[in-house]
């Protein structure tokens, strides 16, 4: 077919992986890394580098963990303008520089967004980017020789704030919501609840899920853990795979610990014919949707994931294919929960021989903060150069499964199109409330709940129902009697006493 010269593509990506225990380790900053990584997708284009980086008018940044709260300061430093930064290391000087707010939805978020913005005339080409140096920042944390990553280099940016504000609330916190494996656990348990499985076979089901995705990730040579587990070593609690937060033993978990950078360049068809790029490295996005899910607390099913459904399923219905056309899948995968959201409401099977992911998954490829989908969509565009004509989908998630993005992306030509992400959300905001009681005296039962091993001081988090009105509230514990009964039994539909005091409610076996 014959596209529009405004037709958006994507025509290079670029990954970087170092790991402190191989030679030659660095010890790079986010700057750094993400300057690896853009090196990289300037490469991939096979054209005159230089040209390309030249022509960048817009760079779009994912928001590095160690800068995404205004309460502390990144430990080693960090540059004024991480963007401008990257740009003046490859010869670029971008006439616009964003820097998103926090989310693991973003990378897809912008790309789409970008996308647009290139179809309209509004930018020529672009160049979206992550990198986390997370691994770095901790090996270096307590030694006297630390690197100083402070760079001052000024310049716009368009700094589109922290965002956290939009995941969290002063009553969650009270409540011990103060880590993404917490919140997951309330998330898991309450699927497994609506399923009606035990601890021990939902576990077994987690760690089914995820050992395939380490196969992927130890052929992977950007992995930060490229390391094959089998199903036994993911469901057995040792001192290595300690429990987390309920119900997740550490080898189920993100892993956050990394350095890692990932970049993709996006350009008009008519820029790319300028520049020269061959069009076998020109892949389109065919499909796309971005969502937001209802507040956490509000959400009738606890255990589902609206937002992810009708993501999926928009993008798909936009590239006008079904599932069984998706040669490729890379979906968020944080915790099992991500994942399982999609194969509950699509039909998507877990076992799926065509793999859930491309990477290897968030806690064995690695879970570079927000920017981990932009790994996605990289191992997505390359598989898809490889595979002509076919169809790949990646799913981005943010928050506690409170934004979620996807893309459908192949090499043959599609015009662009808006999505029909509106009236998706329509759908979500005209979704039923559950009322939530802030402080309750009284008695209520289990809704769902995880137990946080990762504080000094062992501490059940509850959800629940109020038995006078089923409204529902949140609650911490300590009691010794609650607690054995969460860790060593399952606490679901388990009657409770409630008090509160200055804000928190505390819970103890009624």
């Amino acid at each position: 077919m014959t596209v529009d010269p405004r037709t958006p593509v994507v025509v290079g990506v670029g990954q970087f992986t170092e790991r402190i225990e191989d030679s030659g380790y660095r010890g790079m900053s986010a700057v750094e890394l993400a300057t690896e990584a853009a090196r990289a997708a300037l490469a991939d284009t096979e054209v005159d580098v230089a040209a390309v980086a030249a022509a960048i008018d817009v760079f779009v940044g994912l928001r590095q963990f160690e800068i995404c709260t205004p309460f502390s300061s990144p430990p080693l430093g960090a540059s004024d303008n991480y963007l401008r930064s990257v740009a003046g290391r490859i010869g670029a000087d971008p006439k616009r520089a964003v820097l998103e707010p926090l989310g693991g939805h973003g990378p897809q978020k912008v790309l789409t967004e970008f996308a647009g913005a290139i179809a309209a005339g509004e930018a020529d080409v672009v160049l979206v980017l992550g990198s986390e140096p997370g691994s770095t920042t901790r090996h270096f944390a307590k030694r006297d020789d630390k690197p100083d990553f402070t760079e001052h280099v000024g310049g716009q940016l368009e700094d589109r704030g922290f965002g956290f504000d939009q995941y969290i609330s002063e009553y969650t916190v009270k409540h011990g919501l103060t880590g993404a494996p917490v919140q997951y656990g309330l998330l898991e348990n309450a699927r497994r609840a609506r399923l009606g499985v035990g601890a021990a076979d939902y576990r077994q089901q987690m760690a089914e899920l995820f050992a395939p995705f380490s196969k992927v990730a130890a052929k992977n040579p950007f992995s930060s853990s490229p390391v094959e587990r089998s199903v036994d070593e993911l469901v057995t609690v040792t001192a290595e795979n300690r429990m987390i937060c309920d119900p997740y033993p550490r080898l189920m978990v993100a892993r956050d610990q990394v350095n890692q950078g990932a970049a993709t360049l996006v350009m008009s068809v008519d820029a790319a014919r300028r520049l020269g790029v061959p069009e076998d490295k020109w892949v389109y996005l065919h499909g796309h949707a971005d969502l937001v899910e209802q507040e956490l607390l509000v959400r009738e099913d606890l255990g589902a994931s609206a937002s992810a459904e009708l993501a999926v399923t928009g993008a798909l219905n936009m590239a006008g294919i079904g599932l069984d056309e998706i040669a490729s899948f890379d979906l968020y995968s944080c915790f099992p929960f991500p994942v399982f959201a999609v194969c509950d409401s699509t039909g998507l099977a877990a076992d799926d021989p065509r793999g859930l992911t491309l990477t290897g998954g968030l806690p064995y490829f690695g879970g570079p903060g927000n920017s981990y989908s932009l790994h996605g969509i990289a191992e997505t565009v390359s598989e898809m150069r490889d595979r002509p004509g076919h169809f790949g989908l990646v799913g981005a998630n943010g928050g506690v499964m409170s934004k979620y993005s996807a893309g459908v992306y192949s090499t043959e030509p599609a015009a662009w199109r808006a999505d029909d992400s509106a009236r998706l959300q329509a759908q979500i905001n005209t979704l039923s409330q559950v009322t939530v009681t802030r402080d309750l005296n009284g008695r209520g039962t289990i809704e769902t709940y995880s137990v946080r091993y990762d504080w000094p001081e062992r501490t059940g988090i509850i959800i629940g129902r109020v038995d006078a009105d089923n409204s529902r509230f949140m609650a911490i514990t300590t009691d010794a009697d609650l607690l054995a009964l969460m860790t060593d039994g399952d606490p679901l539909g388990a009657a409770i006493q409630v008090a509160a005091a200055d804000g928190v409610n505390s819970a103890t076996l009624a």
